[in-house]
C-alpha cells in the first residue's frame, strides 16, 4: 500500500470527504466531470469500516464505468492506497466454446 497525502481528506465526526483533485485522477476523470457523473450517479462508492484488528480504519472503495479505486483510511486520517487484485484470468482452453455450449442443447 503507498501512503497519500492527508491533506486531500478530511475525517470528521464519522464522514470521510476526499478533495475531487485527488479522487477524480484515479478514475480518469477532471474534477468537474467526476462532480457531474456523482451527480448523476454514475460515480458510487462502498464504504467498509474496520473491525477486529482493523478497528479505526475504513476502505473506501470508488467505481466509475470499468474504473476501481481502493483507498484505506486510518485512525489518524492517513491514507494509504490498496490495489484491487483481481483473479488472474482462466486460459482459454479453460472455457467452453459458444459451440460446446450449443451442442449440449
Amino acid at each position: 500500500m503507498s501512503q497519500l497525502p492527508s491533506k486531500q481528506v478530511v475525517v470528521s465526526e464519522g464522514q470521510i470527504t476526499i478533495e475531487a483533485g485527488l479522487l477524480a485522477p484515479k478514475l480518469g476523470l477532471s474534477a468537474e466531470r467526476l462532480k457531474d457523473k456523482m451527480t448523476k450517479g454514475l460515480v458510487t462508492s462502498i464504504a467498509e469500516t474496520g473491525v477486529g484488528e482493523d478497528v479505526g480504519r475504513t476502505r473506501l472503495t470508488f467505481f466509475y464505468r470499468a474504473k476501481i479505486w481502493r483507498v484505506v483510511v486510518k485512525p489518524d486520517g492517513t491514507l494509504e492506497e490498496d490495489p484491487l487484485r483481481l483473479p488472474e484470468p482462466r486460459a482459454a482452453k479453460d472455457r467452453p466454446s459458444l459451440l460446446d455450449l450449443v451442442a449440449d442443447l
